[in-house]
């Protein structure tokens, strides 16, 4: 018999919310941190391109294989635990960065960065632990203004460290992510009880193996096949917008800068406050109907979207399509899978994240070449059809109760 999915909970305290926040407001941090310097250890260790694209997609890499790990393993043995392993992940990965002297510790850093921000399925997962089904979109909504505002924050501060040396945004990023560990050490709460957790002894197989099982669910394949192409388009853009402004805009650094604050800015307002209220006038499947056909206006946009201001409006409406649709389908997968397997099911839609994470800026990489317009008309030709997509989802899909079908055991 399928637990029903509000049984058992209890309302999530308002410190639960804030350290969970903080958690992914430090990952993102630290993420953010770091981009900015890819260019800088480029020269210092005498990389080529091919390698400071390496560094990114190591980190993605990362996540694809530890997010359902952890998600699965959290199912098991409660949310609490793998959240404090994957958090002491993070900070060491921050120290090697801080004090990498070569490619090789550089690369071992941006690996224990990937294992580490793969936590963000244990986040969701503690959130689904603790809110009700109508709470649900609010609840991953918080966790989408954490993202933001890491986006926001994280590459101010690392362009404005990056000045007194190379080891100081390292630094400031395991100091960061240290206090956040010390946080979660004293203040976080267990969220699974154990009689919610996972106790099969089928034989442990890597959950990335059972893909295909999960995505013959009728409701949960379009769900999952939106998620990676939102994803997609997003890393696509993220990647190739510096390019864009530098190289066809002209635009100085200091600018660029600023833009990618703005959008982050602009997810955290939407992801934080208004996200909650449209779900309270509007179902979900229209909710991510109308995320998808924003940045599909913003992603063709963009590049021809200049001066200064068209393009501010561009980036907007590809900041909000985002912050809408990333959150309202993670809410909605989180629907459609037991309360016994969210922490797996989540994780295997991160993993698909993580895989879009990394072919995304290789795709926009390829396409600049050709032309700087490429990656921005190909993802927004490409949010197109996630529009049309979103649109046919049965209503049963926004409302679902129906759980995904049963993951083999955690390993």
């Amino acid at each position: 018999m399928t637990e029903p999915t509000n049984a058992l909970r209890t309302p999530a305290p308002r410190s639960t919310l804030g350290i969970l926040f903080l958690t992914v407001f430090v990952d993102l941090l630290g993420f953010g941190i770091v981009i900015p310097l890819l260019p800088y250890y480029a020269h210092r260790f005498a990389a080529s391109g091919v390698t400071a694209g390496a560094l990114v997609a190591c980190y993605s890499a990362m996540q694809l294989v530890f997010a359902p790990l952890w998600g699965r393993l959290s199912d098991r043995v409660g949310r609490r635990p793998v959240m404090l392993v994957s958090l002491a992940a993070s900070t060491l990965s921050y120290a090697l960065f801080a004090s990498a002297t070569g490619l090789g510790m550089l690369f071992l850093s941006r690996l224990l960065a990937g294992a580490g921000g793969a936590n963000i399925a244990v986040a969701q997962a503690f959130i689904a632990d603790v809110t009700s089904d109508e709470e649900r979109a609010k609840g991953m909504g918080v966790i989408g203004a954490a993202f933001g505002l890491g986006f926001v924050f994280g590459p101010a501060i690392g362009g404005l460290l990056a000045a007194y040396g190379h080891w100081a945004p390292g630094a400031a990023a395991a100091l960061i992510c240290g206090a956040n560990l010390v946080i979660a050490i004293v203040r976080l709460p267990e969220s699974l009880p154990s009689a919610r957790r996972s106790m099969s002894d089928a034989p442990r197989e890597h959950p990335l193996r059972h893909v295909g099982r999960a995505l013959q669910h009728a409701q949960l394949t379009p769900l999952l096949v939106l998620f990676f192409v939102v994803v997609f388009a997003f890393a696509t853009m993220e990647t190739t917008l510096s390019l864009l402004c530098a190289t066809y805009f002209q635009l100085p650094a200091a600018q660029i800068y600023w833009l990618f604050g703005f959008m982050g800015l602009t997810m955290s307002v939407v992801q934080g406050g208004l996200i909650g209220r449209l779900a309270s006038y509007t179902d979900e499947r229209r909710m991510v109907t109308g995320g998808c056909a924003l940045l599909a206006i913003g992603l063709l946009a963009t590049p021809f979207a200049y001066p200064f201001a068209p393009l501010l409006v561009a980036l907007a409406l590809v900041a909000c399509g985002q912050g809408i649709a990333s959150p309202t389908l993670s809410s909605l997968i989180s629907k459609v899978s037991s309360a016994a397997e969210q922490g797996g099911v989540l994780g295997l839609s991160q993993s698909m994240g993580s895989l879009a994470r990394i072919l995304g800026p290789l795709w926009g990489g390829l396409l600049f070449d050709w032309g700087p317009a490429g990656p921005f008309v190909s993802t927004g030709l490409l949010m197109v059809a996630a529009t049309v997509v979103a649109a046919r989802l049965g209503r049963a899909t926004a409302t679902a109760a129906a759980p995904a079908p049963r993951l083999p055991a955690s390993p």
